[in-house]
């Protein structure tokens, strides 16, 4: 069954999409139904704002990309933002512009994703808005959380003798993206044969659904660990990695055999006679963390299970090095995911 949007108008859709949602969090005061949202957010806490914009044929294919998986991953990666500036997100706002070739089923579909991901987060959906669109999909969400005044963590509070740490494992979303591409290609115009993804599952959950280190947030709180300095991996280690230092006037040194690589990363890199490590370190959308903590605070973060130690922060003139298995040192570059780049 296909409904055309226009058979509903803009309010309609966005109340059909909308319906039954309820909210959550104290500080949402009033959500949809009105000129805008209405929040409250206690005065020791501070507010942070995130946004994101994701184009159809730059940042996302709907070849292979199912609309209820983009409709998560659009909200798990405002999120990670948030979490990154070990904050808890608490409201989003969806805004959509539309092509004709979408239909009120595929909206569903694509909000029944971000739904779930507010559910499963706690977070409460409080506006947005829906256009037209003469180039296929943009979907753009804001993200508002809050954390307290004084653990609010930034990019530029690194210290020289400062552990650098990440949380889970890297390249699995970009090995997974290149096994969407390349099963894209095999199977052109092939409309009967399904690609076997058997054994690759874990590549493909995290480059499609991938998740934001609430977790980890929680760990260090209950450890009483703040960080000095914190992103989450969006665009590749390497990228991330620079920016703390840049903004934190540092340099580092980061130790390959400490970088965190799961199995099937490394079989699918063979598979495909990529260099493993440059996967991992300018592969982009882990979306896990990378911070920074006091050597003082070693011990207690070697007890939290999904944390890696990966290399310390220097003084700045020594440089940003990567130290490779059998010790040479090579200068880190930011080689990570550029949507601005001109395509070769």
């Amino acid at each position: 069954m296909r409904t055309e949007i226009s058979t509903l108008g803009e309010f309609g859709l966005i109340a059909h999409l909308t319906e039954g949602i309820k909210l959550e969090n104290e500080s949402s005061k009033y959500g949809i139904g009105d000129d805008a949202a209405v929040l409250s957010y206690p005065s020791e806490k501070q507010i942070l704002v995130t946004t994101d914009l994701l184009m159809e044929g730059v940042h996302f294919d709907l070849t292979y990309v199912p609309l209820k998986h983009l409709g998560y991953k659009s909200a798990i990666v405002n999120f990670s933002d948030i979490y990154a500036m070990n904050g808890i997100p608490r409201q989003i706002t969806i805004s959509l512009a539309l092509s004709k070739r979408f239909c009120v089923e595929d909206i569903e579909d694509f909000y029944a994703g971000v739904r779930l991901a507010c559910q499963q987060y706690h977070v409460d959906i409080v506006g947005g808005d829906t256009s037209s669109s003469l180039t296929g999909l943009a979907i753009s969400i804001t993200c508002i959380g809050e954390a307290d005044k004084d653990k609010v963590v930034y990019r530029s509070g690194a210290k020289e003798t400062d552990l650098i740490c990440v949380s889970g494992d890297l390249g699995a979303a970009y090995m997974g993206l290149q096994l969407l591409e390349r099963e894209k290609t095999v199977l052109k115009g092939e409309k009967d044969i399904q690609p076997d993804f058997s054994g690759k599952e874990y590549l493909l959950e995290r480059q499609l659904k991938p998740e934001a280190r609430k977790d980890i947030i929680e760990k260090l709180a209950a450890a009483n660990i703040i960080p000095s300095s914190m992103m989450d991996i969006s665009d590749g280690l390497s990228s991330e990695l620079l920016h703390i230092c840049k903004q934190s006037n540092t340099g580092c040194r980061v130790y390959e055999e400490h970088i965190p690589i799961d199995y099937q990363t490394a079989v699918m890199a063979e598979e495909f006679n990529m260099n493993l490590t440059t996967c991992a370190m300018n592969g982009g959308e882990d979306y896990e963390l990378l911070f920074t903590i006091p050597i003082a605070d070693h011990e207690k973060a070697s007890q939290i299970e999904g944390i890696r130690f990966i290399g310390h922060i220097t003084k700045p003139e020594l440089g940003y090095a990567l130290i490779t298995r059998d010790g040479k040192e090579f200068e880190l570059k930011a080689q990570g995911w550029n949507s601005l780049k001109e395509k070769e």
